[in-house]
């Protein structure tokens, strides 16, 4: 993704009626360039949360046009639900997720919230980072007394409102226009009815906690300090938003909370705790479950973290940890827990190629799957590379076979880690096998991109060569090709022979009934080095710069003669062993 995406995450104050909802995504869907990745509807809060991305522009035209459609199609005056709630498009955050940065996206939010009044006649206020008075920053100040107590608020002359009217609206209310981090809204399930409990540990957990009490901590008076504001005992994880419910149709009160910044508090930390303070109160957390959507990289530390306190390896595939987070956190309890819709860099993949679904039952995202080479079948993969076409050619199978051996020095350090008798060295060959997985993941990325270059190279060869500007301009793109498709194998090399590190610490440590598999490691790593350094050659020739070009055979060398050493040393260790 090189070009700037934001996330918009609009609320609506509508949860049951999906014909209304479908209108309203449909508006956000006619904007091209958008893609619309989660709708993700409540009964019980009569609330439905909305994400979508694409570039800022497009983003806020969305935006403008989904509020136009709550205003004409949801009435306030006659909702009800659990969640706080102010205006019919409630929210509407926008996130940066790639290539803009916080600070550059407050004016898109502006912007946003600008257009609401002026073309649509919505008001509402800015919050968060996009907030232009201090006490506006945190949403519940914004949003405190709810619709009920909106025309009351509109009144006062410190409410006055940042963009739209100012007036009352008893139909739509007014919208809180913000920028914001990643937000993760997360629930977690408890074996309880009632949200007494279910709030008495989301104040344990949240960073406000709870108002003190002067005596008794139940009944006593609240604690006041010298100017008469009320005094509070914080909760135990920062970042952390949360109150405490009951959700008709699961049948169980819920702690739900806003996880503000996942890199402070990752939402396994916050499910663990979840469970450590329900448990000192005699209730049971029986799961979780997810609201929009949340980034692969949460999913992976949280299947790490699991498998860390179980002392098992860390160097397993991105399926597996997925699968493990979710078992560890009952994600699946209230509902299958799908990567494709859930995970947001598999959710862009999976709105933009509609026609290769199927990736959430194997927890693997699509990413076209059915063309990529990586993945397809090992029959299929070698009958494409016997037929007649140029590509997959010598790069792709090179890095092909960097990865089976860089997989199977990982199987090693696997197999070692769970070995009985050796578990206080678990750790020691889970780090192996993560460094092996890193390997192999990137190996696997380079089979494509060797193809992927090479057509490159045929695509420029392909380009106009009539006026003298053509000629030049093809000149120079097929040189950038042609070094692209060098500097390819060359990153194979690379890490192939990084793999090998992984191999021969397994010759020499590992379990000794895998000896063998660490030296077929070996044998595959350094064939793939040589492989790779062949493809490096092949198009050496049509390169014009000389001393970047000897500098990079000269690597290719020095890579290629390490290999060979590495895997001499590798397999004196195995014979040794055998």
């Amino acid at each position: 993704m090189s070009e700037c995406l934001i996330e918009c995450v609009p609320n609506f104050s509508e949860g049951r009626d999906m014909a209304v909802m479908k209108q309203i995504t449909d508006a956000i869907e006619s904007v091209d360039g958008v893609t619309l990745l989660d709708v993700d509807p409540g009964a019980a809060t009569n609330r439905t949360v909305v994400t979508f991305v694409g570039p800022p522009e497009l983003v806020i035209e969305a935006a403008v046009r989904a509020g136009r459609k709550a205003k004409k199609l949801i009435d306030m005056s006659k909702h009800s639900g659990e969640h706080p709630r102010f205006g019919a498009m409630d929210v509407c955050p926008l996130v940066p997720v790639a290539g803009i940065s916080m600070d550059e996206v407050v004016p898109h939010a502006h912007r946003l919230g600008q257009r609401l009044g002026d073309e649509v006649g919505i008001s509402g206020y800015f919050y968060e980072h996009a907030a232009r008075k201090e006490d506006r920053c945190n949403l519940a100040t914004c949003r405190a007394g709810e619709y009920e107590g909106l025309a009351e608020k509109l009144k006062k002359p410190e409410w006055k409102t940042d963009f739209g009217p100012g007036t009352f609206d008893p139909r739509y209310g007014v919208t809180a226009v913000g920028t914001r981090d990643f937000l993760v809204a997360y629930n977690v399930n408890l074996n309880t009815t009632s949200t007494r409990r279910a709030n008495a540990i989301a104040f344990d957990v949240r960073e406000k906690g709870r108002k003190k009490r002067d005596g008794d901590p139940l009944t006593g008076p609240f604690a006041t300090d010298e100017h008469g504001n009320d005094l509070w005992i914080p909760g135990s994880l920062k970042c952390v938003k949360g109150i405490g419910w009951f959700i008709e149709e699961y049948g169980v009160a819920q702690i739900s909370m806003n996880l503000t910044n996942i890199s402070v508090t990752p939402v396994h930390v916050a499910f663990d705790e979840c469970c450590k303070k329900a448990k000192a109160r005699g209730v049971r957390v029986t799961g979780s479950e997810l609201v929009g959507l949340i980034p692969l990289g949460a999913m992976l530390d949280a299947g790490r973290y699991y498998l860390r306190k179980q002392q098992r390896s860390l160097g397993v595939s991105d399926r597996e940890l997925i699968k493990i987070a979710v078992k560890s956190m009952g994600l699946d309890e209230l509902h299958e827990f799908k990567p494709d819709e859930k995970i947001i860099e598999y959710a862009i993949v999976a709105r933009q190629n509609p026609d290769r679904k199927g990736a959430a039952s194997s927890m693997a995202p699509v990413s076209n799957r059915c063309t990529r080479l990586v993945h397809m079948p090992v029959e299929d993969f070698v009958w494409e590379t016997a037929s007649e076409s140029k590509a997959p050619g010598g790069g792709s199978v090179s890095a092909a076979l960097g990865a089976m051996g860089a997989s199977l020095a990982t199987m090693v350090a696997n197999l070692s880690s769970h070995k009985r008798g050796w578990d206080e060295r678990w750790e020691e060959f889970s780090d192996w096998a993560e460094k092996g997985k890193v390997c192999h993941d990137e190996l696997l990325r380079l089979i494509d991109a060797d193809t992927d270059a090479f057509n490159k190279i045929v695509a420029a060869w392909g380009l106009p060569s009539g006026t003298d500007a053509e000629k030049a301009a093809k000149h120079e793109v097929i040189q950038a090709a042609t070094k692209e498709a060098i500097l390819v194998p060359l990153r194979v090399m690379e890490v192939a022979l990084e793999s090998m590190e992984v191999a021969k610490a397994m010759a020499e440590t590992g379990l000794k009934a895998s000896a063998s598999d660490a030296g077929v490691a070996a044998l595959a790593a350094r064939s793939a080095v040589m492989g790779a350094f062949l493809n490096v050659n092949i198009n050496a020739g049509e390169i014009e710069d000389k001393t970047w070009l000897d500098d990079i055979l000269r690597r290719g060398a020095e890579l290629q003669k390490r290999a060979s050493a590495q895997e001499r040393e590798i397999l004196e260790i195995v014979s040794g062993r055998l």
